[in-house]
């Protein structure tokens, strides 16, 4: 293959991956607003379209390997480096294959920062849970008063309040 030609194929590749991680930036964003919102419809709807970008993203980065492989380099950052330096000595494409890099680093704090927030709520609800169960579990039983029991043992005097 002729270094022109790859140029060509990498440039294309950055390009596409760039806009990629555009979108997935700005699905994760929309996220996080749903997440704070907690409207779980909509988080549902987002995710398929979140989980097509990461498709697209994976078949782009399985692409640029067959490309460093076929040209006798290492399918990783090394390879790709080494790639860049051959086909594109003067550069041109450094700006592109930045960008990308700084737009994949913005995805990955999204998705920390969203996941992060996923862990937190998980937790909270693992919480009133553990409160609702009782001491090591205990499951509950309801009286005909509407307060509810041990099954092991009845708690007197417990008031529990939780806002979700």
């Amino acid at each position: 293959m002729e270094p022109e030609v790859c140029c060509d194929q990498l440039a294309r590749l950055l390009s596409q991956e760039t806009a990629l991680l555009d979108s997935l930036s700005a699905q994760l964003q929309r996220e996080h607003e749903l997440l704070t919102t907690n409207d779980v419809d909509a988080l549902e709807q987002t995710a398929h379209a979140r989980q097509q970008c990461v498709a697209s993203l994976l078949r782009l980065e399985d692409e640029r390997r067959s490309l460093c492989r076929l040209l006798g380099q290492s399918a990783d950052q090394t390879g790709l480096a080494t790639l860049l330096k051959w086909c594109d000595p003067t550069g041109t494409l450094a700006k592109a294959h930045a960008d990308a890099a700084r737009n994949a680093q913005r995805c990955r704090e999204h998705n920390d920062r969203n996941g992060v927030l996923v862990n937190a709520r998980l937790n909270r609800v693992s919480g009133m849970l553990d409160m609702l169960a009782g001491p090591g579990g205990a499951s509950k039983t309801y009286e005909p008063s509407h307060g509810a029991r041990s099954a092991t043992a009845p708690v007197r005097g417990r008031m529990v309040s939780v806002s979700a």
